[in-house]
């Protein structure tokens, strides 16, 4: 099914961008495979299309087409890209070389991995400047200031001076739209730029994107599979399937009346903000018994560079990171952590999990979760390097069932490997390939499958289902939610989606700047929160179908 998006209130000829017959392929083992099938898109001066989809649909390799990306052995099959009516041929390397950057720009989920770590800001912008404007001296790094105004970054002089690591990951992502905008780009692709961010921070981040548009007559390309995230800016919106656009329209149109089975379940999957009603109280019985974990007055203090926005090391060797905390996790229950990013959640986390020492206070376990066999395990936020490359996925997998001696034979650990795999939604034939042949949410379900392989009674999860797309975090969230129940396994689930956290949750403790403002069950707290911080962080929360974000 072909669809155009040319905008109602726009004729094709007039638009920005002109997308027709896009196809990218892969080679494989069996042939050829088209990522992305013969697609049809326009975008005009100033709009905003959504473009979403489950993972391995083509999102991010229609973005990276446009921008010339489309990692190796990859290719541009067919179609062509019109920007202003100039036509780009895109299998002409060279030319779309001095196109991204200049007509067309992109940034990226991980503003960390854009940007040069051994560069100051000041110095990737001046060169940028330099590069593609011919801006040398006091012109490159005034315009290079004004580019960091522009992008939010508050004290802009004083963050341009410092390197990468020393920002958090909101401002490392506005620094990076910040360089993106440099050439003064037409056309901007937006892959993921919101998803490791916290909801306060995705929603300046996104109103930034929105006012670009609006202000400047940028076109925005946003790529992602957060459906909340693309409705609270985007004009029209723009469903990706197997590699071809199965339904497209105004963004309220398509998500209040859905059309093609892939939208609906999309739809459908989009966790409202709401505490879980399953007709039981959220405490019982999980905590009818003593506590599985106990905190108490736990610390910790981290280096400096890079954490709560980082200062220069010499300036402040360390972060207080915890300051003091107190909670209970009881058999069966889970406990979610939210706050901003550099609220110190990850660093909870991990010393609970025992992967960090505390420098003072105290974490205790009881007797279902003293023994090696049952200690916590965790799920990171970034699959692939939680993964070793080198292994097969089964191995991976398998490894823990011969630690623990919880299977003794291959053909015992090959049965337990297969039956993981099928819990995460993945196949048994999935076993024998490696982490690179899998997307980035198929990944993430290995991960979890592998925590799970050892039987734990506490999973520590830290931000397990940002990478996914909706539907299938929907499938991760309800194993997570029955496994629980079936099996009384305990959770620390670390999180930024409060949505998400509404559904899983019992209860929930709201960080900031390393300590706990506010802790109770997840009904009381987002239905009636107590401290003002919570109320914002609520409030940050986008509605799929409800008003755009101003800046």
């Amino acid at each position: 099914m072909q669809t155009s998006l040319v905008p109602a209130q726009r004729c094709a000829t007039d638009a920005l961008l002109a997308v027709e017959g896009l196809v990218v392929a892969f080679p494989s083992p069996r042939g050829e495979v088209r990522a992305v099938d013969g697609i049809d898109f326009t975008l005009g001066e100033g709009e905003v299309l959504g473009l979403v989809g489950r993972s391995g649909a083509g999102k991010s390799v229609t973005g990276a087409a446009l921008a010339g990306l489309v990692p190796p052995p990859g290719r541009v099959l067919a179609g062509s890209v019109r920007v202003a009516g100039e036509r780009i041929d895109m299998r002409d390397a060279q030319r779309i070389a001095r196109l991204r950057g200049t007509t067309v720009s992109s940034i990226f989920q991980d503003p960390l991995g854009a940007l040069d770590p051994l560069q100051r800001i000041c110095t990737q912008l001046v060169e940028t400047l330099r590069h593609v404007r011919g801006l040398r001296g006091d012109a490159a790094r005034a315009l290079a200031l004004e580019l960091l105004r522009s992008a939010g970054l508050p004290d802009p002089a004083t963050q341009m001076a410092r390197f990468p690591h020393q920002l958090s990951g909101g401002l490392r992502q506005r620094a990076s739209i910040a360089l993106s905008m440099a050439p003064a780009p037409r056309v901007l692709v937006a892959d993921e730029p919101t998803t490791a961010l916290d909801v306060r921070t995705q929603a300046r981040i996104l109103s930034l994107l929105r006012r670009l548009a609006d202000e400047q007559g940028l076109a925005v390309l946003l790529v992602s599979h957060d459906i909340g995230a693309v409705a609270s800016i985007a004009d029209r919106i723009a469903v990706l399937d197997e590699g071809r656009i199965v339904e497209a329209g105004a963004t309220a149109e398509v998500l209040r009346q859905p059309r093609h089975a892939c939208t609906r379940t999309l739809v459908a999957s989009i966790p409202p903000l709401r505490a879980r009603d399953d007709g039981r109280s959220p405490r019982e019985p999980a905590c009818a018994s003593p506590p599985l974990v106990r905190v108490r007055a736990l610390r910790k203090r981290v280096g400096g560079a890079g954490l709560l926005g980082g200062w220069a090391t010499r300036r402040h060797p360390f972060v207080q990171a915890i300051d003091g905390i107190d909670f209970d996790i009881h058999p069966g229950e889970c406990l979610a952590l939210v706050g901003e990013s550099g609220s110190g959640k990850t660093t909870v986390g991990r010393l609970v999990a025992g992967l960090d020492r505390p420098d003072s206070g105290s974490i205790e376990f009881g007797p279902r979760g003293g023994s090696d066999r049952l200690a916590p395990q965790m799920v990171f936020q970034d699959p692939y390097a939680s993964l070793n490359p080198r292994w097969p996925v089964g191995r991976t997998i398998g490894e823990p069932l011969l630690l623990r001696g919880l299977a003794r034979d291959g053909a015992t650990v090959e049965a337990r490997v297969a039956e993981l795999l099928r819990q995460v939604g993945l196949a048994p034939a999935d076993a024998h390939r490696y982490p690179h042949q899998f997307s980035g949410g198929q990944r993430q379900r290995i991960s979890i499958a592998r925590a799970l392989a050892a039987e734990p009674v506490l999973l520590v999860c830290d931000e397990p289902t940002s990478s996914l797309d909706v539907s299938v975090q929907a499938q991760v969230l309800a194993l997570l939610d029955r496994l629980r129940r079936e099996r009384g396994l305990a959770m620390l689930y670390i999180s930024h989606d409060l949505a998400v956290v509404s559904q899983l949750s019992d209860r929930v403790a709201v960080m900031r700047e390393g300590r706990i403002v506010e802790i109770g069950e997840t009904a009381s707290v987002f239905a009636r929160p107590r401290h003002p911080y919570t109320a914002e962080l609520l409030a940050a929360v986008p509605d799929p179908v409800g008003p755009k974000p101003t800046a």
